[in-house]
């Protein structure tokens, strides 16, 4: 091994040791940032050897470009502190470890602008894979435009999955959320409930309308129709959900039963009811979807809609690393649990 005496007080580079190990800057760059041509055992143990001794530091984007891709994860999610999308983290982290790869959490505010915005400035890094767990948009124009990036993160080789139905040829977990939505309504229409409002949640998301489509469906296929003045509009967030109930409330109307289009939005709705001097589950009835795990400790427990979160993170992860040699995944269907917060009403 050639020996060179490293003068200077800058960075160790690339340059620096090739020298140290007596080879080229090529051989070096393939032996550090994992490229697809291999070198040989020996010459690898010398590259190592050397970048040891030097103390460097191997450039990530180099490794990027070298292997067409980084080890990086990136989960684009809604609000960080929303424990749906903490779920779901948690269990793309739990199939990440075993493939070596960082999982990096890119919170978009919801709109489809600004998760192009992130999508084109988290494809320059070149992650291993980009997992959509945020709602699709309904806007047909905007749905292509994320379409279009996560295309180009396909392009060098790149991974993607959505937690959800997908554009196009991208892939997908779908999820019946019509189906067990219309469910609910069935059974909580089986308890007697006749006078039923929905939160909504944003018009211009997916997810909270189909869910919400599926709820009115199954009320009207069991006779009672949800009117219109009875829809309510608002975030997907805790703060969304007290609002909304509290514009309802205020409009001095009453009904039996609220259905949120998700559990923080009808925790808030809870928290609108008491503020307004009446209990949940007892006065107006409550439910919501997704069966988050940390929220099943409120009182009184609230009905709801259940989805594996970190199943289906685990999930998504795996089907965007089998890239073309992932099998359709069969759709998934919730599981409606009934709790106290939707008791049987008298007739």
């Amino acid at each position: 091994m050639t020996r060179v005496a490293r003068g200077g007080s800058g960075p160790v580079t690339l340059a620096d040791v090739a020298a140290r190990a007596g080879v080229s800057l090529t051989t070096a760059s393939r032996a550090l940032n994992g490229s697809t041509r291999t070198v040989g055992p020996d010459l690898r143990e010398r590259v190592l050897a050397a970048a040891d001794a030097l103390h460097y530091v191997v450039n990530q984007h180099a490794q990027a470009v070298a292997r067409g891709a980084s080890q990086t994860v990136g989960v684009v999610l809604g609000d960080i502190a929303d424990p749906y999308f903490a779920a779901v983290a948690a269990g793309v982290s739990e199939a990440a470890g075993p493939h070596g790869l960082d999982v990096t959490l890119i919170p978009v505010d919801g709109a489809a602008e600004s998760t192009v915005d992130s999508l084109a400035v988290l494809r320059g890094s070149r992650p291993r894979a980009v997992l959509m767990t945020v709602s699709r948009p309904t806007s047909k124009r905007l749905d292509a435009r994320i379409a279009a990036e996560l295309a180009g993160v396909e392009s060098y080789g790149g991974g993607v999955a959505y937690l959800g139905s997908a554009p196009g040829h991208l892939p997908g977990l779908p999820i019946r959320h019509r189906a067990s939505s219309a469910e609910l309504a069935a059974r909580l229409s089986g308890l007697g409930y006749r006078k039923v409002a929905v939160l909504t949640g944003p018009r211009e998301l997916r997810i909270p309308v189909e869910r919400a489509a599926g709820f009115m469906a199954g009320m009207r296929a069991a006779g009672r129709p949800v009117p219109a003045r009875w829809q309510l509009a608002g975030e997907m967030s805790r703060g969304g959900g007290f609002a909304a109930m509290s514009r309802l409330l205020e409009s001095r109307s009453r009904p039996e039963l609220v259905f949120a289009t998700t559990d923080v939005m009808a925790v808030g709705a809870m928290a609108a009811i008491r503020a307004h001097g009446l209990e949940p589950g007892k006065d107006i009835a409550v439910a919501g979807y997704d069966d988050i795990e940390m929220l099943q400790d409120v009182l009184p427990g609230l009905t709801s809609v259940s989805l594996p979160l970190r199943e289906l993170g685990r999930r998504a992860l795996q089907l965007a690393l089998a890239g073309a040699d992932a099998k359709s995944p069969k759709p998934i269907r919730g599981t409606v649990t009934l709790r106290d917060s939707t008791p049987r009403r008298d007739s």
